[in-house]
């Protein structure tokens, strides 16, 4: 598709966080041009020798021309940790700590999906994403075929990681996936990893190093999410779960752990020098009462640190206006300094440092050549004036209402409270009901 979003203000995230007026130009997948108005298109032409762009009296043909008056585009959030398919045990299962919610209310209903429940509830997942600006997410859940069928049905890009287990897959399937899903669609791409240190053997786990040294590939997994996990640990290995994880090997070629809320200052210190990421999801260790990471030293280690939602059982909201304020909100408290973690670091975090997390060197910013995964902020709403410093409302009073439009690979998939996915929401409300009830009722 070829989109020009004209009359805009336009944050790229490339290199800075400046906002300038002007214009971003997308032809089929990728960002074409980023820059002044449109009196800039014959200059630009002669410099690139971009033959889509006619110079001279003709003009271009342009299949959308969106003014955006005045409003903001800017690069798409990436949703670095979340089970999309648990949509279906919102608010179903609350108020329970970690370990007693997923024993006695998680893991004896996910017992009753079949595939095809992954796929609509999948689909579910996907309609919050799209309204909550998010173009790209990382996600871990079993059936990853219903999963990435989703996203590609959809249109939504979607990196697949392993949730191998002791109870769940094994590693001959996570070789297969990973090659299968590697060579998928252009919108899919898969990881090593496997759901936890305390759910995984360490047979699995040595298994899974082995794969990563075959294919010189990064692993992900939940990683002391609660001080229960770390001391059970530390109790049967002598190690934290980041120590004794890297002394099996898993980490020789980066990947990351979710949660990070209980990190030593060794741990920070694994996590820098392997090039690992640390995806804090503050909304569901706030909910699940786990803790509150050490966000500012890891940023003054010099860690990546990406953001994630967690899955809508334990959140449960795929909002990530909500978790960049919990983000800044939760390390002010924990350090008790106003200054830190200020919104600029936030952004950051919930886009480029998602997409550096993800591996996806494509994404994260506004730049020619760049996937056009981005979105469009109106700022003309109350809760985003007056406009002394967009980027700081963006994370401190923005929400879900202030995205206008979403874009992922080139195709706007939501626009004006309209999703553009081959499905209309309520066909995909009406069967995660139906799934839901099916399942409470047998």
């Amino acid at each position: 598709m070829r989109v020009r979003l004209y009359n805009a203000r336009v944050l790229a995230m490339d290199g800075d966080m400046e906002i300038r007026r002007g214009e971003v130009w997308v032809d089929k997948n990728r960002i074409v041009y980023v820059g002044p108005g449109k009196e800039a298109v014959e200059e630009n032409d002669k410099r690139n020798g971009r033959q889509m762009y006619v110079s001279g009296q003709e003009t271009v043909k342009w299949e959308r021309e969106i003014d955006l008056k005045g409003n903001l585009v800017m690069p798409g959030f990436v949703n670095a940790h979340t089970h999309s398919a648990m949509t279906f045990l919102r608010s179903y299962a609350d108020d329970l700590p970690l370990q007693e919610w997923l024993e006695q209310q998680v893991f004896p209903m996910e017992a009753k999906l079949t595939g095809e429940d992954i796929y609509e509830l999948s689909r579910l997942a996907i309609l919050e994403y799209l309204s909550s600006g998010i173009t790209a997410n990382f996600d871990m859940y079993f059936q990853p075929e219903m999963i990435a069928r989703a996203s590609v049905d959809c249109g939504f890009r979607t990196v697949l990681v392993s949730s191998l287990n002791n109870f769940t897959s094994s590693l001959k399937e996570q070789e297969e996936e990973y090659q299968r899903f590697n060579h998928y669609d252009e919108r899919i791409r898969y990881h090593l990893g496997f759901h936890a240190e305390y759910t995984t053997s360490e047979e699995l786990l040595k298994g899974v190093a082995a794969l990563a040294e075959k294919y010189q590939a990064p692993v992900y997994t939940h990683n002391s999410e609660t001080r229960r996990e770390v001391e059970e640990c530390i109790s049967r290995h002598g190690m934290t779960p980041t120590a004794y994880l890297d002394s099996l090997g898993l980490f020789c070629y980066g990947g990351g752990g979710y949660h990070c809320v209980y990190m030593t200052d060794e741990d920070i210190r694994i996590f820098r020098e392997r090039g690992l990421s640390a995806v804090t999801n503050p909304g569901s260790n706030t909910k699940l009462a786990s803790g509150v990471a050490r966000i500012s030293d890891m940023i003054a280690a010099g860690v990546n640190l990406a953001i994630g939602t967690d899955g809508p059982a334990s959140n449960n909201c795929l909002d990530m206006f909500r978790e960049m304020f919990l983000v800044t909100g939760l390390a002010k408290l924990r350090e008790e300094d106003a200054a830190a973690v200020p919104a600029e670091q936030v952004l950051q975090m919930a886009v480029s440092g998602g997409a550096k997390a993800l591996g996806l060197a494509d994404c994260g910013c506004l730049a020619v050549g760049k996937l056009a995964d981005l979105i469009v902020i109106d700022l003309q709403q109350p809760n985003m004036q007056p406009l002394n410093h967009p980027v700081k409302n963006l994370v401190y009073s923005g929400c879900k209402q202030n995205v206008k439009l979403t874009m992922v690979n080139g195709q706007i998939l939501y626009e004006d409270g309209k999703y553009f996915i081959g499905a209309e929401p309520e066909e995909v409300y009406e069967k995660a009901n139906r799934i839901i009830r099916r399942m409470t009722e047998s």
